[in-house]
């Protein structure tokens, strides 16, 4: 895989069981391409280890006057300059292909496992540890794949040139070669404390980053309450935990760095004098000596690679255990279903497990006096919910059983808390659609004429709406102005149902007014549901069904159950209980409510 023909057709399926499987996961799926680096480092680090030998013959050549050897040694020079240059130059773009095609394949996975399983992500993982794992995780995961590229050709030249010394000269090739491994595997011993430190450091910061989302998302109502320093100085306590956290990893770091200076040296020094004791004796030439002594300076250069994979796998293994955790989260129904339907199903959108029933081309309010209820019932209403259970039907056919793309294309579900994505007005619609509503009847509907002008104000030289940029999430816009916005979104589409979770709940109740008939108006025919204590929108549904204790309580029309269901009346008119204990009011009180209801309605 090149990193032109990226993305990935099928980025695979990972082995998520833990952080060491997932990071072997991408490694056999990157066989191909790390085959690539251990040839190109090879052949660099074979040629760089080499020059001591070509210096050695040199020397040894102008001792013993044979110009014919010195000429051999300057060739072999030069093709071995020749040979560290090209490998240097395709390691490196091996191996940053590697990194860059391993963080693409995670990134995509990670997309794949939002897009899947949708608004229960957030509920299952913190949505700043979202972000760090699809951010800096990927990163550090990238870094281990690259680095990895370099050490097995490392690794390899360093047994290769051990074995070449000894054939070449055995009474100090035998002391390079065990000093070595010791040299190399030195660190071990200190490595689960630099991981654990690591760790410590990479929670902490997980943290600081999860606090930094959350504060940066409510910094507006925090504001308003007067909470901003409160939550700063908790972030700025977080960072500083990071900062001790890391203080202490780089500690343990820099001993490592330092053994790994230290005991190469140190080999040095006994290879030079024992070297130097076999000279005097005879039993080494002169340009043996050089020879051995420029292979073990050399030999530091690949040993570095020895501390980096050790760094990189210590920073990328609990990383990599955070994007399994964050991979391994399944549906609790297949998104793949087990029924192909060549039509989307039409007719009425029934919940077994509540009794809740939405009839076709009708507009339904819901009211459930529990909103975290209420949000999972209607997630559960756009079938594949986050949690196992009895499936909703829509025309009698179990939504499960259709393929997540089919359910989602039936009843489209808008939450509480929907997204803008930043752009242009034209690219917030540009969604599938069925074609019947026009963008202009859609933000008609929905009360957007004064977030059209907003935008337009806020945008430098722009005279169409729909050309009006919108920043990220819309945090340039308020509440109910996002959510009208979110509101007309979903009317464009045009689904067979739609579910809307408090579409107005940021609203003020003039506009409320006019997006309750809007809504009813632009929906005729169509089948809606709307999740909501509201008494505009109430007033406006075609059946009002009260939802108490997970079951369907009570069914009417909203006047109606106002006067005859005590615990409806409770919800929608926020009844205290010291109020709902007072003596039924009688037929006058009644029609006093009632009349009271029709003026709100009619001011506003």
């Amino acid at each position: 895989m090149q990193i032109q023909d990226l993305p990935y057709p099928d980025p695979g399926v990972p082995d998520a069981r833990s952080g060491s499987r997932f990071l072997w996961w991408l490694f056999r799926n990157q066989l191909g391409g790390q085959l690539k680096s251990l040839a190109w480092g090879l052949l660099h680090f074979l040629s760089i280890s080499a020059l001591p030998l070509c210096v050695g013959v040199a020397v040894q050549a102008v001792v013993d006057r044979s110009g014919g050897r010195l000429a051999l040694a300057g060739g072999l020079l030069a093709l071995c300059c020749l040979g560290s240059a090209l490998g240097d130059t395709f390691l490196h773009r091996t191996a940053v292909t590697n990194w860059i095609t391993a963080a693409a394949r995670v990134q995509q996975l990670l997309a794949h496992k939002a897009a899947n399983l949708g608004s229960a992500l957030t509920r299952r993982v913190a949505a700043g540890e979202v972000v760090a794992v699809s951010t800096g995780d990927v990163e550090k995961i990238g870094w281990f794949v690259e680095a990895w590229s370099r050490f097995t050709a490392a690794a390899v030249t360093i047994v290769v040139v051990c074995a070449g010394l000894v054939v070449y000269q055995p009474a100090l090739g035998w002391v390079v070669a065990v000093g070595l491994p010791f040299v190399a595997l030195a660190a071990l011993p200190l490595l689960p404390r630099a991981t654990r430190r690591a760790d410590v450091q990479r929670e902490k910061a997980g943290r600081a980053t999860e606090l930094a989302s959350d504060t940066v998302a409510g910094l507006r109502v925090l504001r308003g309450i007067g909470g901003e320093d409160l939550f700063l100085d908790r972030y700025r306590e977080a960072s500083q935990e990071v900062r001790h956290a890391a203080v202490r990893s780089a500690r343990m770091w820099s001993l490592i760095a330092a053994i790994q200076v230290l005991l190469p040296g140190l080999l040095l020094i006994a290879v030079v004098w024992y070297g130097v004791h076999l000279a005097r004796q005879g039993r080494v030439e002169i340009g043996e000596l050089v020879a051995v002594y420029s292979s073990v300076m050399i030999l530091s250069y690949p040993l570095r690679h020895f501390e980096e994979i050790a760094m990189a796998y210590s920073f990328s293994r609990p990383s990599a255990t955070r994007a399994a955790r964050v991979l391994s989260l399944e549906r609790a129904t297949s998104a793949e279903g087990s029924r192909d339907m060549e039509e989307v199903p039409s007719g009425d959108l029934y919940d077994p497990a509540t009794g809740l029933l939405a009839p076709s081309g009708r507009l339904t309010a819901v009211v459930c006096g529990d909103p975290d209820a209420a949000g999972l019932l209607a997630e559960r209403l756009g079938g594949h919910p986050s949690e196992a259970g009895t499936s909703v039907r829509l025309g009698g056919v179990p939504l499960d059983e259709l393929p997540l793309g089919s359910a989602r294309t039936a009843v489209l579900v808008q939450d509480k808390d929907p997204v803008l994505l930043s752009g242009t007005l034209r690219e917030l619609l540009d969604v599938p659609a069925s074609g019947d509503v026009g963008a202009e009847e859609a933000l008609a509907a929905a009360q957007c004429a004064d977030v059209l002008a907003a935008l337009v104000q806020g945008s430098l030289g722009v005279e169409d709406p729909m050309d009006a940029r919108i920043t990220e999430r819309g945090r340039s816009l308020s509440g109910g102005q996002r959510q009208r916005l979110a509101l007309a979104r979903s009317l464009f589409t045009d689904p067979e149902v739609l579910v809307l979770d408090e579409p107005t709940s940021a609203v003020d109740s003039h506009t409320e007014a006019r997006i309750a008939q809007g809504v009813r108006d632009l929906r005729a025919g169509r089948t809606t549901v709307v999740f909501t204590s509201s008494p505009l929108l109430l007033d406006h549904a075609d059946r009002v069904v009260l939802v108490h204790e997970g079951e369907v309580a009570a069914v009417g029309v909203h006047r109606e159950l106002v006067r005859k269901e005590p615990r409806y009346r409770a919800v929608v008119t926020r009844e205290t209980d010291e109020e709902a204990a007072l003596p039924e009011p009688d037929a006058l009180e009644e029609q006093d409510v009632l009349h009271a209801l029709e003026e709100i309605e009619e001011s506003a």
